[in-house]
């Protein structure tokens, strides 16, 4: 969507701190010198059958975006798309499960709007409010800065195991535990250290979200792929070759700006795999990066780690070693 909005005209205010020329997170307006409001909007199709659990991880990947910025969620919105042929208590649920997750926040719903559609889909539009002087863009990563990444990656292969029913009960709770958390104790987390940049990974996959912090920061960045936090079952996945139709999308986008190197191809799917509430990728000095990694230690229910640096510019925007 942002590289098709990069083309429109959208006026110029000298408030709006954060928009979509980055191809940010979330949009961020400020109020005055003391606050700042955090504007975004995300929904999707069900990942999974259960529609209180659809609810809930399409609110927390709606939340994600405040989070990524530093900021706190105040408010959200329904969007609500429904077949009148389904019965309503299945959309029931899927309200609950969102409103579940939004109170974890500690927001609130306030309303929102629904259509008549054929296939269902559900998210929020989600504000958050900061300090202008704290907001954290994706476009202000430094060289020498390390990059650590706050949840596993595989979310989107598992997603297409459970489409297809070849998923284990095991890795199913996985998955859903991890989509279902929210990036709110990782956000938390990084604002108690000094952090230049930061953005979540969704659907644009690990390596499709950190090109557009790299081409925003003008910067490269090298990945050390042994180093990656992976879902197990996902790793198993991607060898049989379980990789979403996304997947292939974000490697034909990214074909020019990565250099893979040696890693195995199951690793590199996995790198490029769309995530559905993934975790954050967050760019910050090194001394820094060891003072968060043991604050996360302290705060985190899922796997994370340090993966990767930032340098200077170079002929390819991301060296997978």
């Amino acid at each position: 969507m942002a590289q098709v909005l990069c083309h429109l005209e959208t006026g110029y205010d000298a408030n709006l701190m954060v928009g979509v020329g980055t191809s940010d997170d979330a949009a961020v307006y400020k109020i005055n010198d003391d606050l700042a409001i955090i504007e975004t909007v995300d929904f999707f199709t069900p990942v999974v059958d259960d529609p209180f659990v659809f609810g809930q991880i399409a609110a927390a990947n709606a939340l994600s975006d405040v989070y990524a910025m530093g900021g706190k969620p105040i408010l959200a919105l329904n969007i609500v798309c429904y077949p009148n042929c389904l019965p309503i208590e299945y959309l029931k649920e899927i309200l609950k499960g969102g409103s579940s997750k939004v109170r974890e926040a500690g927001a609130i719903v306030a309303g929102g709007h629904s259509i008549d559609d054929r296939e269902p889909k559900y998210g929020l539009a989600v504000t958050g409010v900061i300090s202008p002087a704290e907001v954290i863009a994706n476009s202000t990563a430094c060289k020498g800065d390390k990059l650590i990444l706050t949840k596993p990656l595989g979310l989107g292969i598992l997603a297409t195991a459970i489409k297809g029913d070849i998923i284990s009960k095991e890795g199913y709770e996985e998955a859903i535990r991890i989509m279902s958390y929210l990036n709110k104790d990782a956000c938390e987390s990084m604002k108690k250290v000094k952090v230049h940049a930061c953005t979540d990974i969704t659907g644009f996959g690990l390596l499709g979200h950190l090109y557009e912090m790299v081409k925003a920061s003008e910067k490269s960045a090298v990945i050390y792929s042994e180093k990656i936090p992976v879902i197990e079952e996902a790793r198993h996945l991607a060898r049989m070759g379980i990789i979403p139709a996304g997947a292939y999308n974000n490697r034909n986008h990214l074909k020019d700006k990565v250099y893979f190197g040696k890693v195995e191809d199951e690793i590199a799917d996995i790198l490029l795999d769309p995530q559905t509430s993934g975790g954050l990728l967050i760019s910050l000095p090194e001394d820094q990066a060891h003072e968060l990694m043991d604050i996360l230690k302290e705060n985190l229910k899922v796997p994370f780690a340090l993966i990767g640096e930032i340098i200077e510019k170079d002929n390819y925007d991301i060296y997978v070693k």
